[in-house]
């Protein structure tokens, strides 16, 4: 079973494109569904029928995963089945008659346009990082960019002439997004007075740590935590809290659902339009608040 696991990982990178975070999201719950159907004496794939699969979510279940987590695994565990029938290596597609779990939809955490702009101030620009993180931070809210998509960025992605940013998204899809000059000015600085210092081995990447390497998601993920703190701010903020704030921002100041869809990189308009609902909730609060007859 783990050889075939393999096969389906290496078509997921070599035919879909998927990318290297979602990929290992995959290997993890194909790894525990695995371990699952050993414990269930199953010789193979080929023996899998629907009830193990839902025994198998009822177990992840039990250990506390939420509806999110399982409904991620049983569309690992769909799509692999699938990949094994076309492939001919199982008879049927155990996983086709089940759906998955009714989700709600969680409004995603944003920030006031005050507490992006203390976010923004928060990193010391006396000093050599503080003048990175800033770039890194104005980048992220300009453009609504994924952390992983901002720590793969080259040097030749950025426009500075017309002020745009090339990044490449979920399944390798490529996009270019307007980057403003607020942004455009600390990457500037960056580029001009840290990155040179920085850079010992001609690295082809835009953001590079004090040694000289890719600054990883995480490490983006903890200066964004360390400046949330710094800047007083008292709510969870991550990296991909600063994209939600970018899309409801724009869709606030009366940006079309169409475009903001296409600057996010979202294959579906149906996930741009969560940002829709936080602004409904943002009117129905300023209703309740200054409506006579609220």
């Amino acid at each position: 079973m783990n050889e075939l696991v393999k096969q389906f990982l290496e078509y997921l990178v070599v035919e879909c494109g998927l990318a290297e975070n979602s990929i290992k999201a995959y290997r993890n719950d194909l790894r525990r569904f695995c371990a699952y159907l050993a414990t269930r004496n199953k010789p193979g794939f080929e023996a899998v029928r629907p009830a193990d699969i839902v025994r198998f979510l009822t177990h992840e279940k039990a250990r506390g995963l939420s509806a999110n987590s399982i409904s991620r695994q049983l569309a690992a565990v769909r799509m692999l089945f699938k990949f094994l029938t076309v492939e001919g290596r199982v008879p049927r597609n155990p996983a086709s008659p089940l759906q998955s779990p009714h989700l709600w939809r969680r409004l995603p955490n944003v920030l006031t346009v005050a507490d992006v702009e203390a976010l923004l101030e928060a990193p010391d620009t006396s000093r050599p990082l503080g003048v990175r993180d800033r770039a890194i931070l104005e980048v992220l809210y300009a453009t609504g960019a994924r952390v992983s998509e901002a720590a793969d960025l080259k040097l030749h992605d950025v426009n500075f002439d017309f002020g745009f940013l090339r990044c490449f998204g979920k399944g390798a899809r490529e996009r270019v997004v307007p980057i403003g000059r607020r942004a455009t000015d600390a990457l500037g600085e960056y580029l001009r007075t840290v990155r040179p210092a920085l850079d010992r081995n001609a690295s082809p990447l835009l953001f590079l740590s004090k040694s000289g390497r890719r600054l990883g998601r995480e490490a983006i993920w903890a200066r964004v935590r360390k400046h949330a703190r710094a800047a007083g701010l008292r709510k969870r903020v991550t990296p991909h809290t600063l994209r939600h704030s970018f899309a409801t921002h724009l869709l606030q100041g009366g940006a079309d659902l169409r475009a903001v869809q296409e600057m996010l990189g979202h294959a579906n308009i149906a996930t741009t339009e969560i940002y829709t609902h936080v602004d409904a909730s943002r009117l129905k609060s300023v209703h309740r608040k200054f409506h006579p007859r609220a």
